[in-house]
């Protein structure tokens, strides 16, 4: 019996490297000082603090002032929206455009704020998961405060036309922040040749540990305090900062970074002869655009047969996937992202994500491929819905 465990969720979660642990352990029992403190040990810990901030800036093109560190991606994106708006109401200008597939952390921000008497825009998308650049033109108006699209979508993995988007709000005068979770670190990004004015980012989605992402800011802007107290961040983000976890954050994107190109273009090939195998089997469909997308993510709808159900069979195999967000792990209702595309519900519901490192072999995706179409078939044999199918195939 093959025993082994092949993870399939990095869109979800990351494990932390050997090397990034042992570069945090020292700030946890040894250079244990408070940034903020005058003394050596508390000198020593700010030195790591900038050091990591200076790691962070040069992995995206950034200057190190321009980052600010946080809990996670979706502090950042709260921040940078509610910034954004809170900043651009002086100014008479209370209308956000966001597209129809973001992250939660945006989408129910905009939903808040929409609470508070802003007007927002939600653009939808093509059957490729992309967001149009002449829609999002269209919407942004005299009173439009922010325009905020991500760069990669996080079910589909689906990259967004972000550089158009930045040069039309830049025309325009409008600021444009991207929710950038799924693709730093697996993608080729520099903040200022893509003209964005805000960026977030997660640590664990490339090897830091959970509990630390961080914001891009643009010099310039003066987005309000997420946190009062304390001067820490600038003055920007009061509490004593979580030394290890930003070390961790600096080392990961420092070597997540490194050799993008070749570590993608193998990720891809496994990607994609993952792909090649599972669209065999009957009734199966690739959601969203096959070549603007992340390197390691797949989204494919089994028809006939609910995701989460696969997705629970497979992890009693050893394969470990996503039936959708993890971030709506436990919901009921079918993917927003996949409805946006145009998919009905069953279709929707139908859906798994596989989201591969370069830890998976060739070998792996074989035996992925012959457990799920083992799988499927067992699920179907059960399914009215399938029964269905089968009986309009042979009509």
């Amino acid at each position: 019996m093959d025993n082994r465990v092949i993870y399939a969720d990095n869109a979800a979660t990351t494990a932390v490297t050997e090397e990034v642990l042992g570069a945090m352990l020292p700030y946890f029992c040894e250079e244990y000082g408070n940034p903020s403190s005058i003394y050596k040990a508390g000198r020593d810990a700010r030195k790591a603090v900038e050091e990591a901030r200076e790691k962070v800036a040069k992995a995206i093109g950034a200057i190190p002032h321009e980052i600010y560190f946080t809990s996670c991606g979706s502090e950042s994106d709260n921040w940078a929206v509610k910034g954004a708006a809170e900043l651009m109401a002086e100014q008479g200008k209370r209308h956000i455009v966001t597209s129809a597939i973001e992250h939660h952390a945006v989408l129910r921000t905009c939903k808040y704020l929409e609470s508070r008497g802003f007007k927002v825009t939600y653009l939808p998308v093509g059957a490729d998961g992309a967001v149009s650049v002449n829609d999002a033109e269209k919407a942004i108006r005299g009173d439009t405060a922010l325009v905020t699209v991500m760069y990669a979508n996080n079910e589909t993995g689906v990259i967004q036309p972000v550089s158009e988007l930045a040069e039309i709000c830049k025309a325009k005068g409008v600021l444009f922040h991207t929710d950038a979770v799924q693709a730093v670190g697996h993608v080729e990004i520099d903040v200022h040749s893509l003209g964005a004015d805000m960026l977030s980012l997660s640590g664990h989605k490339f090897h830091a540990p959970k509990g630390v992402g961080a914001l891009y800011v643009r010099s310039g802007i003066k987005l309000p305090n997420v946190i009062h107290g304390g001067g820490q961040e600038r003055g920007r983000r009061a509490g004593t900062e979580n030394v290890p976890a930003i070390v961790g954050l600096g080392a990961a994107i420092e070597a997540a970074v490194c050799d993008i190109s070749r570590r993608e273009a193998a990720i891809s090939a496994v990607r994609d002869k993952l792909a090649e195998g599972l669209l065999e089997i009957p009734h199966t469909r690739l959601n969203g655009s096959s070549d603007k997308r992340l390197a390691g993510t797949l989204n494919i709808s089994f028809e006939g047969i609910d995701g989460e159900a696969l997705a629970l069979m497979l992890g009693m195999k050893g394969i470990y996937v996503s039936s959708g967000s993890a971030c709506t792990s436990g919901e009921t209702d079918p993917s927003h992202v996949l409805l946006a595309m145009g998919l009905d519900e069953f279709t929707a519901k139908s859906a798994i994500r596989l989201s591969i490192g370069e830890d998976i072999t060739e070998a792996d995706a074989a035996y992925m491929i012959g457990t799920i179409k083992a799988v499927t078939e067992k699920l179907r044999r059960s399914s009215p819905a399938w029964a269905r199918i089968i009986k309009n195939d042979n009509i």
